[in-house]
C-alpha cells in the first residue's frame, strides 16, 4: 500500500495530535526505556517480591536481633538495608523479618542461634541486618534466607543474593529479581508484599 505526500502528512499530522492527547509521544517512550534500563536490582512497589523455597535448615524461635555476629567474629561483615512496603508503596511498619544463613564455610548451624535473628521493620518499614559473607557450598551460591511478614498476613519465604558472584549462573535456585542492591560497602533490598 502507497500513501501520497499529502496522506502521508495528514497521517504523521493525526499521529502527532493523537500521542500528545494520549500522552504517548516519543519522550515518553525514551523515558520509558531509560527508565527501565536504570531501574534498581530490587522490585518496583508495584511488583510482589518472589517466594523462594525455605530449605531444611529454618529453626523456629530465632532471637530477636538484627546483629547475628558477635565482635569476636573473623569473617567478611555484611550490612543489608532496606524496607518492607506493599505493592502501593506504603510502607509496612511492625514487619516481621526472620533471617538465617550459612556461615563462610557454607555450614549452617540448627543447634544453636548462630546466624539466625528475627526483628521488626521501623514506622517506614525500614530495617537493617549485620552478619557476615555466607559462604558457598555445593550447588548454591552465597544467599541470605528469609521470611517476611505484616502483622496477621501470609509469609513470605524467600532467598536474597549477592551481585557479580559467579556461582549465581549454576545455582538452581538463583533468581535475578532477588539480587541484592550494592550500596558502597553494603546492601540494600526491598521486599514488597501484597497490598
Amino acid at each position: 500500500m502507497h500513501f501520497s505526500p499529502s496522506q502521508r502528512r495528514r497521517a504523521l499530522q493525526d499521529f502527532a495530535k493523537y500521542t500528545l492527547y494520549f500522552g504517548l509521544g516519543s519522550a515518553a517512550v525514551l523515558t520509558s526505556r531509560k527508565s527501565h534500563a536504570q531501574a534498581p536490582l530490587t522490585p518496583n512497589c508495584g511488583t510482589q517480591t518472589p517466594a523462594q523455597f525455605e530449605g531444611p535448615f529454618f529453626t523456629p524461635g530465632s532471637p530477636e536481633r538484627s546483629k547475628l555476629i558477635g565482635a569476636q567474629e573473623k569473617a567478611h561483615k555484611i550490612q543489608l538495608s532496606g524496607e518492607v512496603v506493599d505493592s502501593a508503596c506504603r510502607p509496612v511498619p511492625g514487619a516481621l523479618l526472620d533471617f538465617w544463613q550459612c556461615d563462610e564455610n557454607g555450614n549452617y548451624d540448627n543447634r544453636s542461634d548462630k546466624l539466625r535473628g528475627h526483628q521488626f521493620a521501623n514506622q517506614k518499614g525500614g530495617f537493617v541486618l549485620q552478619s557476615l559473607m555466607p559462604g558457598e557450598y555445593p550447588g548454591r551460591t552465597r544467599h541470605l534466607h528469609v521470611k517476611v511478614q505484616r502483622r496477621n498476613g501470609p509469609v513470605l519465604t524467600t532467598q536474597l543474593y549477592f551481585p557479580n558472584h559467579a556461582r549465581n549462573k549454576s545455582d538452581f535456585l538463583f533468581d535475578p529479581r532477588l539480587l541484592l542492591e550494592p550500596k558502597g560497602t553494603d546492601f540494600f533490598f526491598r521486599f514488597v508484599l501484597a497490598a
